[in-house]
């Protein structure tokens, strides 16, 4: 791994790390910010190395996942209830990833697709926290409950559409409270993001791209800033601040979609 690759690996982590976790949308984060190093370092990476680096950083952000939520992860063995609904919930992004897997990828590398989500993201910010009922724990939950938050968490396939920020706003229109709405979206993005990371790491086994090295340092970075970041967002949906967040999402999405439509 030489100093560009260190560099740019290290940046990648970070902005994983952060904004996995973050209602900013990671996907759209990672798309730019690739291609602005890549214009930085001139360095021009091939979609298989594109591919293996996010699959790397994701796995670093599912094990920060795992190490903040043990408990209630640990806990689904006797809380047969949620850890139904955590399979409902599940169902649907499972059933639209594979039945139109080869089609949301060509669709993830469009930066105005990812300038158009992140309105899309801004508008279930303002809304989860504007149309919030505070009602229901997560043990109260209905599977119709888990069903729709398992719905709104489908739309993250697309490009600019935060995967926390979707799932946290549904759980809140649903009738979650604050803190049980973001505990179940971070329960749901255990089976759908590791089941990615295992389906994508088999695909990719024999490939012959990055070397391992550079993988896991970049698992390490976006694992240790990723607990940083879901600590400090649990704080602020407690807080009821999803606005900031979603203030951010117009700003970028405009700055983006204005970028991409410029002559």
């Amino acid at each position: 791994m030489d100093g560009a690759q260190l560099w740019q690996t290290l940046i990648q982590g970070v902005v994983q790390g952060i904004t996995e976790f973050l209602p900013i949308s990671s996907k759209s984060h990672l798309i730019l910010v690739g291609s602005l190093l890549d214009r930085w370092f001139g360095t021009s990476s091939t979609a298989t190395e594109t591919v293996e680096l996010i699959v790397g950083l994701h796995l670093g952000t599912l094990v920060a996942t795992i190490v903040v939520y043990w408990k209630e992860l640990w806990s689904l063995r006797t809380r047969h209830r949620l850890l139904l609904n955590v399979i409902v919930g599940s169902i649907p992004v499972a059933i639209i990833g594979f039945a139109f897997k080869d089609w949301l990828e060509q669709t993830l590398v469009s930066p105005l697709l990812v300038g158009l989500g992140l309105f899309v993201t801004a508008s279930f910010l303002f809304a989860g926290q504007r149309l919030e009922i505070n009602l229901l724990e997560m043990d109260q939950m209905k599977w119709p409950h888990a069903l729709a938050v398992g719905c709104f968490q489908t739309l993250a396939l697309f490009p600019g559409i935060s995967r926390s920020g979707s799932t946290i706003a549904g759980g809140l229109m649903v009738g979650l409270t604050r803190q049980a709405a973001t505990t179940f979206s971070f329960l749901l993005s255990v089976p759908a993001v590791g089941g990615v990371v295992l389906l994508k790491g088999i695909a990719l086994r024999h490939s012959n791209g990055l070397a391992i090295g550079q993988l896991l340092f970049g698992a390490v970075i976006s694992f240790a800033v990723g607990i940083v970041a879901l600590r400090f967002l649990i704080r602020l949906v407690t807080q009821r601040k999803l606005h900031w967040f979603a203030w951010y999402c117009l700003l970028l999405g405009t700055v983006v979609t204005a970028w991409q439509l410029s002559p």
